[in-house]
């Protein structure tokens, strides 16, 4: 599966969470958790959590970057349950997608009222 055929299922997964535990009101850690069982379900490979080392000027930082989720080793996910859209959610997403060296990033926001207006795709040279 290349990126798009990816983000697809993601969004169908997405809504098929937001769907089953209600709605909003929950917090980010328990639609994230629903949301890598319903991916595991579709049979993508999820990674939660995982550590990104990241380099200054030649030295290894301490604190690593901790993706949310990334998906099939070629999509990252972040998951957000806000009342909101911010747009820093999509200049971090570009720069999660800078260091990881990957093309497309979903911003999942599962606190709006339909999800699918909380869903925001970020690009790097996809």
């Amino acid at each position: 599966m290349n990126e798009n055929e990816i983000s697809r299922v993601i969004v169908d997964a997405a809504v098929e969470v937001h769907r089953t535990l209600g709605g909003p009101g929950l917090l980010e850690s328990v639609y994230e958790e629903a949301l890598v069982e319903e991916l595991n379900l579709r049979g993508l490979g999820v990674e939660r959590q995982q550590p990104v080392p990241i380099t200054y000027k030649g030295k290894l930082l301490a604190t690593p970057l901790r993706l949310d989720l990334r998906i099939n080793g070629l999509v990252l996910v972040d998951t957000k349950a806000t009342s909101g859209h911010n747009p820093i959610f999509e200049a971090q997403m570009l720069t999660y997608l800078r260091l990881t060296g990957l093309k497309l990033g979903l911003i999942i926001n599962f606190g709006e009222r339909l999800v699918k207006d909380g869903i925001h795709r970020v690009v790097n040279q996809l």
